[in-house]
C-alpha cells in the first residue's frame, strides 16, 4: 500500500512513548494498518529500525535468528555490521543461547539506539522461537526496543514487562479510524463525500483500515455513492470479499491475470515474476499495481521484493483456485521453476509441493541438503521431508539425509527408525543398484548411532562384520563441520561432551585406522576424531601420545583451514607448553590460532583464544596482563552468559579470586554453571566445580570446597581425568591433601566414599614437587603505600587478618580489601606468593616500602 493517506499523530505518539520502555505489541486483525503505521513511525523516528518481515516458513529458529541478525547489520552502524558477522556464522550448528549471548553483547556495545521490528508475528508458532524472544527481550540492553506486530495476542508471557512498566500495548480499538480520520482519510484520497456520506461510512467500516482503504479505490469511480456504502453490511471479511471482488472487475484484463499469475508467490520481484510466466514487463505491471494503491507491499528499501497484502493475497488465491484449480497448481510450479533457476532452492521446493509435484520437490531436496546443512536450517529440511513423504516415497538417498539430519538434531531414535527403513530395502533385491553407492553412508550412520548411544560391543562387531572398507562418497558425511563455537571439540556432542574411557580411546583408534586406510586422513570426521584423543591424552596425563597427535593435526592443511579443528589443536598445545613451564612456546601457539581466525574472518573464535591467553598469564603470576586480556572480551554480568562462554567464564572467575574477589568470582561461576548444567558436559562441570572449589577455599569456607572437590573428584575419577586438577597448582595440592586428611579422620563414616583414595593419591603424585618459581616481572605497576608494605610485613610474621585488623584498628573486611590491592600489584593470587615476590625486592624489609622502581 501508499504510505500516503494520513499522519496519525495520536498512534505515532503512542509509539514514541513505547520507545521510552522494553517493547511495544501492536496486535490487531488483519488488515488494521499495523504495518502502515509502524512504517510510517520508523520514516519520521530519529531511530535505526532493524525490520523483519515474517511468514508461516519461518518456523525455524536458525532461519529466524539469522533473519534478526541480518536485519540488525543492515540497520546498524557499520561497526555492528562488522561485528555481527561474528554472530552470524554461529547461526549454524550451535545453540540458539549462543547466538543470542553473542548479538546481546554485541548490541550492549552499540550506544545508538536501534528499534527491532518483528512485523507478521503471528506466523511463529515454534515454542522454541518463543522463549528464546522472551529471553531476547529480557536481556536486551537498555537503548534497545523490540515492537512486535501481530493479528493475535504474542504466544509467550510478557506481563512481568507490563508490570514494570516497560512494555506498551497498541489493540485493535486504538488502531481503528475515528471519525476526523476518516474525513481526513477521505479527503487525502481525493474522494469528495458529504458530512453525511463520510459518517455513513465510518459507521459501516467502524474505522477499519482496510475497509476504508477498499472502499476509497471503488468510490473514486461510483456514480451512486449512497448504495455504495449502503452495500458495506456484514463482517469484515464479507465487506472486505465485496470490495476486493469490486476492484477487481474494474481493472485491465492484463493487470487482471497478473494479479492471479503472481498471487501464488509470498514475496516476488520483477526478475522471479518475468522467469515463471515468461514475462518482461513485470518490474511495469507491479508499479502499475503500486500507482493504483492496490495493496503491494515493498519488503525492501530498494522497491526490489514485494508481497500482497495478506488479505489481497487470500482473496486472490481463492478467486484463483476457484476458478481452475490445474491453474493454480500450473502457476506453483511455474513458480518452482523460475527459484530453482535462480538458485532460490528452498523456495522452490515449497512451490513444487504446493504445487503437487512431489518428485520434482524430491529432487531438489537432495539438491537442498548442503544448504540446508552449512545454514542450520534442519528443522526446515525435516520438515520439508516429511511432507513430501506423505505423499511419495522417499529415494534411498532422501531417508539417508533424513536420518543424518534427525542425528544431527540429537534424535537418534527417529535416526535409528529411518536406517531401519533402508536397512529393510536392503533385504529387497530390486533395490540393490539404487542402495550401493550408498552402502558407505548407510554403514557411517549406523557405526556412529552405535558409538554415540554408548554400544561399544555392538561398535565393535559391527565393523568387524561390515566396515569393510566401504566408506560414503558424498561430502555431506565426511565434509561436515562438528565444531563451529567450542574451544575444545571434547566439549561438544562429537567429543560425548567430555566422557573418556578405555572404550572411547580403543575405538577412536580403530575408527582413525581405517579412515586412513583408504585414504580418509584428511578427511573432517577423521580429523576431528583426532583432535577429540588428543584432547584425551592430555587430561589423561600422556603429554607424550597427545602431543603426537597435536603434530598431526598442524600438518594437516584441511585443519588449518577449519578452525574448529585449528583452535582447539592450539589450545591443547599451549597446555602442553604451559605444563612444561615453556609459556613463551604456549603464547605462541594461541597467537598462531589468533592469526587463523582473524585470516579467515571467524572473529568468534577470538573469545576463547583471549580467554586462554589470561589464563596463562594468570599461571606466570601476571595478573594485571590477566586482567588486561580478559577485559577485551566484556563479558556482562547483567546477561545470561552461553553455555559455549564457559572458558571465559571460568578464567574470569580465576582472575576474580586472584584479586580475593572471591564472592563475586563464586556469582558468575554459579551464572555459567546454570547455562551448562542442561547439556550434563561432564568436562565443563568438573572445571567448574574445581575453579568455585579453590575460590571457596581461599575465602575460608572449607566445608563448601570439600564438597565441589568432591563432585569433581567424582565425574574425574569415572573418566581417569588427571589435568583438570593439576593444571590448577599448588592451591589444588594443597585442598586434595586437605580432602585426603579428611578422608581418613572419618574413614568408615564418610559419605564421601564414592571417590576411592587411591584415586586422589594418585592426583597428588602427578602435581610436581615444588611450585613452580615466580617468573620476574619488569617493575610495579605502581608502588605500595607505607600502610600496604606493613600489613604485607604483618603477614611475613604470620599474623592472621583478625590480628592485622585489631593491630591497624581495621575492620577484617577492610583488611580483605587491602590485601587484595597488594595481590594486583605484585601481581600473585595467595599470601605464599605475596611473601615470595616481595622478598626478591631490594631492601624491603629494612625499607618498610617498595617503591615504583624497583624491580621483583
Amino acid at each position: 500500500m501508499k504510505e500516503n493517506l494520513i499522519v496519525r499523530e495520536r498512534l505515532m505518539e503512542s509509539l514514541e512513548q513505547g520507545m521510552k520502555g522494553r517493547m511495544t505489541t501492536v496486535c490487531a486483525p488483519a488488515g488494521s494498518g499495523k504495518s502502515t503505521l509502524i512504517g510510517q513511525w520508523a520514516q519520521s523516528a530519529r531511530i535505526r529500525t532493524a525490520w523483519v518481515s515474517l511468514d508461516e516458513r519461518d518456523n525455524d529458529i536458525a532461519r529466524f535468528w539469522r533473519y534478526v541478525i541480518n536485519a540488525y547489520m543492515e540497520a546498524g552502524p557499520p561497526a555492528l555490521s562488522d561485528s555481527l558477522s561474528a554472530a552470524l556464522a554461529l547461526v549454524a550448528g550451535t545453540t540458539v543461547n549462543v547466538i543470542m549471548d553473542t548479538l546481546l553483547n554485541e548490541l550492549a556495545a552499540v550506544q545508538e539506539q536501534i528499534a527491532l521490528v518483528l512485523d507478521d508475528y503471528h506466523h511463529v508458532e515454534l515454542a522454541a522461537i518463543h522463549n528464546s524472544l522472551s529471553c531476547f527481550i529480557e536481556y536486551l540492553p537498555a537503548h534497545h526496543r523490540i515492537i512486535i506486530a501481530s493479528r493475535e495476542t504474542i504466544a509467550f508471557d510478557a506481563a512481568k514487562w507490563l508490570a514494570r512498566g516497560e512494555r506498551t500495548d497498541i489493540g485493535m480499538q486504538q488502531l481503528h479510524f475515528t471519525q476526523e480520520e476518516t474525513r481526513e482519510f477521505c479527503r487525502s484520497a481525493g474522494i469528495h463525500l458529504e458530512q453525511r456520506q463520510t459518517n455513513k461510512l465510518f459507521e459501516k467500516t467502524e474505522g477499519w483500515v482496510a475497509g476504508l482503504q477498499l472502499a476509497s479505490i471503488s468510490l473514486q469511480a461510483q456514480q451512486d455513492i449512497d448504495r455504495m456504502i449502503a452495500r458495506f453490511d456484514g463482517s469484515h471479511e464479507t465487506v472486505s470479499l465485496y470490495l476486493f471482488q469490486e476492484v477487481l472487475d474494474k481493472l485491465p484484463s492484463d493487470l487482471k491475470d497478473f494479479l492471479l499469475q503472481t498471487s501464488v508467490f509470498d514475496r516476488m520481484d520483477s526478475e522471479v515474476c518475468n522467469r515463471a510466466f515468461n514475462r518482461s514487463d513485470s518490474r511495469e505491471m507491479l508499479e502499475r499495481l503500486r500507482a493504483l494503491n492496490l495493496f503491494v507491499i515493498p519488503l525492501d528499501d530498494h522497491n526490489g521484493w514485494f508481497r500482497y497484502h495478506s488479505l489481497f493475497a487470500e482473496f486472490l488465491r481463492n478467486r484463483l483456485r476457484s476458478r481452475s484449480r490445474q491453474l493454480w497448481l500450473d502457476y506453483h510450479h511455474a513458480a518452482s521453476v523460475a527459484f530453482a533457476d535462480r538458485g532460490l532452492l528452498d523456495k522452490a521446493i515449497d512451490h513444487a509441493i504446493a504445487g503437487e509435484r512431489y518428485k520434482e520437490a524430491a529432487e531438489r531436496l537432495e539438491d537442498y541438503i548442503q544448504d540446508a546443512l552449512k545454514q542450520g536450517e534442519l528443522a526446515s529440511l525435516l520438515e520439508r521431508l516429511q511432507t513430501v513423504s506423505e505423499h511419495i516415497p522417499l529415494s534411498a538417498r532422501l531417508l539417508l539425509y533424513q536420518s543424518f539430519a534427525y542425528f544431527l538434531t540429537g534424535q537418534m531414535f527417529f535416526a535409528a527408525e529411518t536406517v531401519e527403513k533402508l536397512e529393510r530395502k536392503y533385504e529387497q533385491p530390486e533395490y540393490a543398484s539404487e542402495l550401493e553407492p550408498l552402502q558407505g553412508g548407510m554403514l557411517f550412520l549406523q557405526s556412529n548411532l552405535l558409538f554415540y548411544t554408548g554400544r561399544y560391543v555392538q561398535w565393535d562387531s559391527f565393523v568387524g562384520y561390515r566396515l569393510h572398507g566401504v566408506l560414503p562418497e558424498d561430502p555431506v558425511f565426511y565434509s561436515f563441520n562438528y565444531n563451529r563455537i567450542e574451544p575444545l571439540v571434547r566439549r561438544t556432542a562429537f567429543g560425548l561432551k567430555g566422557t573418556l574411557s578405555a572404550d572411547t580411546e580403543r575405538i577412536g583408534q580403530r575408527f582413525t585406522a581405517v579412515l586412513e586406510q583408504h585414504g580418509w586422513g584428511q578427511s573432517l570426521i577423521n580429523l576431528y576424531v583426532v583432535q577429540a584423543m588428543c584432547e584425551g591424552y592430555y587430561e589423561w596425563n600422556r603429554q607424550s601420545d597427545s602431543l603426537l597427535l597435536v603434530r598431526k593435526i598442524e600438518q594437516s592443511d584441511r585443519a588449518r583451514q577449519t578452525a574448529g579443528l585449528f583452535v582447539p589443536s592450539r589450545i591443547t598445545l599451549a597446555r602442553l607448553h604451559a605444563a612444561a613451564g615453556q609459556f613463551q612456546k604456549a603464547h605462541d601457539a594461541i597467537e598462531e590460532a589468533v592469526r587463523m581466525a582473524e585470516r579467515l574472518g571467524e572473529y568468534h573464535w577470538l573469545y576463547p583464544l583471549r580467554a586462554s591467553l589470561a589464563h596463562l598469564y594468570l599461571k606466570e603470576n601476571n595478573l594485571a596482563e590477566a586482567k588486561a586480556e580478559i577485559s577485551k572480551l566484556h563479558l556482562s554480568d547483567r546477561i545470561q552468559p552461553a553455555s559455549s562462554r564457559w572458558s571465559e567464564y571460568t578464567v574470569y572467575a580465576r582472575i576474580l579470586t586472584a584479586q580475593g574477589k572471591t564472592a563475586e568470582a563464586i556469582r558468575q561461576l554459579e551464572l555459567i554453571k546454570s547455562a551448562v548444567e542442561q547439556e550434563h558436559c561432564f568436562l565443563v562441570l568438573t572445571e567448574i566445580d574445581v575453579v568455585q572449589a579453590l575460590a571457596e577455599y581461599q575465602r575460608g569456607n572449607r566445608s563448601a570446597a570439600l564438597q565441589l572437590v568432591h563432585a569433581a573428584l567424582l565425574v574425574g575419577e569415572a573418566n581417569g581425568y588427571i589435568r583438570s586438577f593439576v593444571d590448577e597448582g599448588s592451591q589444588m595440592k594443597k585442598l586434595l591433601h586437605a580432602y585426603m586428611e579428611k578422608r581418613q579422620r572419618e574413614a568408615g563414616t564418610d559419605a564421601m566414599e564414592d571417590v576411592s583414595l587411591s584415586y586422589v593419591a594418585k592426583l597428588l603424585e602427578c602435581f610436581p614437587e615444588q611450585e613452580p618459581p615466580l617468573l620476574p616481572a619488569a617493575s610495579l605497576v605502581e608502588p605500595l603505600t607505607e600502610q600496604e608494605s606493613y600489613i604485607l610485613q604483618l603477614l611475613d610474621q604470620g599474623a592472621p587478618n583478625k590480628q592485622i585488623a585489631a593491630k591497624l584498628a581495621l575492620t577484617e573486611g577492610t583488611v580483605k580489601v587491602y590485601l587484595s590491592r597488594i595481590y594486583a600489584k605484585l601481581g600473585v593470587s595467595s599470601r605464599t606468593q605475596a611473601l615470595a615476590a616481595a622478598r626478591q625486592l631490594n631492601g624491603w624489609r629494612n625499607s618498610g616500602r617498595i617503591g615504583s622502581g624497583e624491580r621483583i
